[in-house]
């Protein structure tokens, strides 16, 4: 490939995780001969969760655009299809892409999409998710540690009964997202054995509808007193169990936990609605995805991105990035959420939420 080549150092924030790799071309791509441009394609799961077109589609781009100029990007969204998805993938495989960027939908209906691409030397980063298959790279945050937080957090909130009286009720994820059963995990390793399960549900396709349908459920047959803690997966989920419990008249609201840092939670959370989110801070995530993207197409080294490694199903060992997910409850928005610039304190505080904003310390 005849390309000139810089390196170009990647701020991963506090968390001081680093990225540097080869970045601008003189007209190489993915044809050795230098003929044409790369051309990136960019496969989202889904419009539900707010992240994937709000934070993680133009900081993406963005990256891509710094580190490649004459790079092009080729965007899709599955709508939290797989069918759509596999198409999607297809397409990409036929037009030629250079590499392509995947949050799979579903990671095992994918694997047969991810070896066609790699047949096709075309190499898979999978982003968020762990596809299966002969992915190329994989740029992520730690699944179980984020689970983890979750649990801790909820002990707290409860008051850390050791002696297993309070009952919860999980919100899980869907099942064929493998980060959910990592969440999963993470959680039920701090809480089994700390408080009762009362009902535990898996939930297709993230939907907060569903959440909110089992958490009318749970309350039926739980209880509308007996519930004294939600573990939420993310924050869409959150949004519908408290939608459930408020429907239910349950005062006051038992904590409950999310994920992903929605502006919508931030302002549960600031308003007493949700205990906390789980914030995995998308810039630091979209420059590893960048930068293992744009050296995939080039046809570079991805251990020079990735210092990690893991072995997805149906694959081999391959480079990754594996960040550092951090907890927000009301006491750290400004130090976290308002520091990096996810929001201002505008965005936030709306005229309803003054007091409480004033009482958090964000006014």
């Amino acid at each position: 490939m005849k390309t000139c080549m810089r390196h170009t150092a990647l701020a991963m924030t506090a968390l001081s995780t680093a990225v540097a790799l080869a970045a601008c071309g003189s007209g190489g791509g993915g044809d050795p001969d230098g003929g044409s441009s790369p051309t990136i394609g960019l496969l989202l799961p889904d419009a539900t969760t707010a992240r994937w077109e709000a934070q993680d589609r133009p900081l993406l781009e963005k990256e891509i655009k710094e580190l490649c100029g004459d790079c092009s990007i080729e965007h899709a969204n599955a709508k939290g299809d797989v069918a759509i998805q596999q198409e999607q993938m297809d397409s990409m495989i036929t037009k030629g892409v250079d590499a392509i960027v995947l949050v799979a939908v579903d990671a095992r209906s994918l694997a047969t999409e991810v070896r066609d691409a790699a047949e096709a030397n075309i190499p898979v980063i999978a982003y968020d998710r762990l596809a299966q298959g002969p992915i190329a790279g994989y740029v992520s945050f730690d699944g179980q540690e984020v689970g983890r937080l979750q649990g801790r957090a909820l002990l707290r909130a409860m008051g850390d009964d050791s002696a297993g009286s309070r009952q919860i009720v999980m919100m899980n994820g869907d099942p064929s997202d493998p980060n959910a059963a990592q969440f999963k995990k993470g959680a039920l390793s701090v809480l089994t054995g700390r408080v009762k399960i009362g009902k535990a549900y898996d939930t297709l396709q993230w939907r907060p509808e569903t959440a909110n349908m089992n958490m009318s459920g749970a309350l039926a047959a739980l209880g509308v007193g007996n519930i004294h803690g939600v573990y939420a997966a993310n924050d869409g989920l959150a949004s519908g169990s408290i939608s459930a419990l408020k429907a239910n008249k349950v005062q006051p609201l038992p904590p409950v936990t999310g994920q992903d840092a929605e502006l919508g939670a931030v302002q549960r959370i600031v308003g007493g609605d949700q205990y906390m989110t789980v914030y995995k801070p998308f810039g630091p995530e979209a420059s590893a995805g960048a930068a293992m993207a744009v050296a995939a197409a080039r046809g570079e080294a991805l251990d020079q991105v990735g210092k990690d490694t893991v072995r997805p199903i149906g694959g081999k060992q391959v480079p990754a990035v594996m960040l550092t997910p951090v907890a927000v409850t009301a006491g750290n928005i400004k130090g976290t959420l308002v520091k990096d610039g996810i929001y201002t304190v505008e965005q936030i505080c709306v005229p309803r939420l003054e007091t409480a904003c004033s009482k958090a310390g964000l006014t």
